[in-house]
């Protein structure tokens, strides 16, 4: 696709997410893994019970097990002493067993009564304070889920609880897609390394450190390219291996309009673009498109911008949900309500902004305070952010009026 065909102007935010999360195609295969590895992986197929879950009837606290029926003013004995772990056994008649949470309640027995409401006579007799009811504080054998009842769906993300319902059933490895291998590229002659001598006029390469931290969090295996010139023949050379490499490429900077913004016209040459340019305050220069023929049967390309925190919150609302989408994982809306501003702005004239704010919670409602900077190249305040204050494009921000606010969490889960 040549960019002479692009739309003119810029595409809506929520139009160019909804075009990556459709433009997503999950990646194919399937890899066993180890449970203790599989934490951020996502499922192939679908789980169902091994066993039944509890297992046994068995007691939700400490106490006493007892038949109701044998229950009276002179008390019942203790009988038996059941510790978790322990076979199932039978609770003789006219007596009461000392049970332990997680222990089998013995066969006969219809009640447990926690501890705090039994009271012990002088001849060790049991003696109910309060009421006691049928089935109280027994696990029923199967109530949770039955063997074979559906555990887990294909493409359900794998985190600590799941993890531990998969253990709990016996399961040491599970089937997950493979994972998502992605070229990170950094474009710019004047970008260093981090610990490289500083000379004035380069600037040190923290979207390289930023974004590979990322992908990392979402499970991405990483083919890190490094820094590549602000040339054509370096870039297409490194486009190429990219292409033949990785499911997905992503690059940072080289993607605006300017003489030494090189990204476009190769790209035109090795693939197209899909879009380029969101109206968003930062992250306009955003760009999506594929290596090989332009066509979704080639490899996928985002271009993030080359200001930080521009390429983060391109990352955030545009290239995750892609990510996710390619890895098989359920993409929901944006998690969203509204605060009240604690600051008046002046607005963005024909783009939405994404102000990186803190909550101040000393009142009865949280209050948005602005982070610091708000400069598509200051990341102290990005750091410091719990969120973005989502404002409409040429749109006044009022203190004490309510904007929507975007949670950061949504944006490491």
């Amino acid at each position: 696709m040549s960019c002479a065909t692009l739309a003119k102007g810029l595409l809506d935010l929520e139009v160019a997410r909804a075009r990556m999360i459709a433009a997503a195609e999950p990646v194919r295969g399937e890899a066993l893994v180890a449970l203790e590895q599989a934490a951020g992986r996502v499922l192939a197929r679908d789980l169902t019970a091994r066993l039944d879950m509890p297992g046994i009837d068995n007691s939700a606290m400490d106490g006493y097990a007892l038949r109701l029926a044998e229950l009276s003013a002179a008390g019942l004995p203790v009988v038996m002493r059941v510790a978790a772990g322990a076979d199932v056994q039978t609770l003789p008649e006219g007596g009461c067993a000392r049970i332990f949470t997680g222990a089998p309640v013995p066969r006969g027995a219809d009640c447990v009564v926690p501890q705090e409401r039994v009271r012990l006579d002088e001849a060790g007799r049991m003696h109910v304070v309060g009421e006691a009811k049928p089935g109280a504080n027994i696990r029923r054998r199967g109530e949770e889920y039955r063997e074979g009842d559906p555990l887990l769906s294909a493409g359900w993300t794998l985190d600590a609880p799941a993890l531990a319902m998969l253990a709990s059933q016996g399961i040491a490895e599970v089937p997950v897609l493979p994972s998502l291998k992605v070229a990170l590229i950094s474009t710019g002659d004047e970008l260093i390394e981090p610990g490289e001598p500083y000379v004035p006029g380069q600037v040190y390469n923290s979207n390289r450190v930023m974004l590979k931290a990322l992908l990392q969090q979402d499970a991405c295996d990483v083919v890190d390219l490094g820094v590549i010139a602000d040339d054509p023949d370096a870039l297409r050379e490194a486009f190429a291996f990219a292409r033949d490499n990785a499911d997905l490429v992503v690059c940072t900077g080289g993607v605006s309009v300017g003489e030494e913004d090189h990204v476009r016209p190769v790209l035109d040459e090795l693939g197209g673009l899909f879009f380029h340019g969101v109206a968003m305050k930062p992250g306009k220069p955003f760009a999506f498109g594929y290596l090989d023929d332009g066509s979704p049967e080639g490899v996928p390309l985002i271009g993030l911008p080359g200001n930080p925190v521009a390429s983060l919150v391109g990352w955030h609302m545009l290239a995750r949900p892609f990510v996710q989408g390619c890895q098989g994982r359920t993409v929901g809306p944006l998690q969203q309500y509204r605060v009240r501003a604690g600051f008046s702005r002046r607005g963005s004239p024909g783009r939405r902004e994404l102000l990186r704010v803190t909550l101040d919670w000393q009142g009865d409602h949280p209050v948005a305070m602005l982070a610091g900077g708000q400069g598509s190249h200051m990341l102290h305040g990005a750091s410091q952010a719990h969120g973005y204050l989502m404002v409409a494009a040429d749109t006044e921000v009022e203190e004490g009026h309510e904007y929507p606010y975007l949670p950061a969490g949504q944006f490491v889960d």
